[in-house]
């Protein structure tokens, strides 16, 4: 597959800076960006599938009618949590 290239892009000086002192020994400038930039794609698709999700189920209950109280699933949840932590 060949590869292809993300138009430069102009920055402070001081955001550049701040980059080059996170770099980790033997990482370069171009290898943080491309990493910071899949992790900010991955995140966003992340983002968008809970979202998605969460609109379906709003449509769902709407169509069936069948609503749960937060403090009820709330109330599952930290039991659910306090069953996994015993074992």
């Amino acid at each position: 597959m060949k590869t292809a290239t993300i138009p430069s892009i102009r920055v402070d000086p001081e955001l550049r800076q701040a980059a080059e002192n996170v770099l980790q020994k033997g990482e370069s400038l171009t290898s943080f960006v491309v990493q910071s930039l899949q992790a900010n794609i991955e995140c966003r698709r992340l983002q968008r599938e809970f979202i998605d999700r969460g609109l379906a189920s709003r449509e769902k209950a709407r169509q069936t009618g069948e609503y749960f109280m937060a403090e009820d699933v709330l109330r599952e949840l930290d039991d659910m949590l306090a069953n996994a932590e015993i074992k």
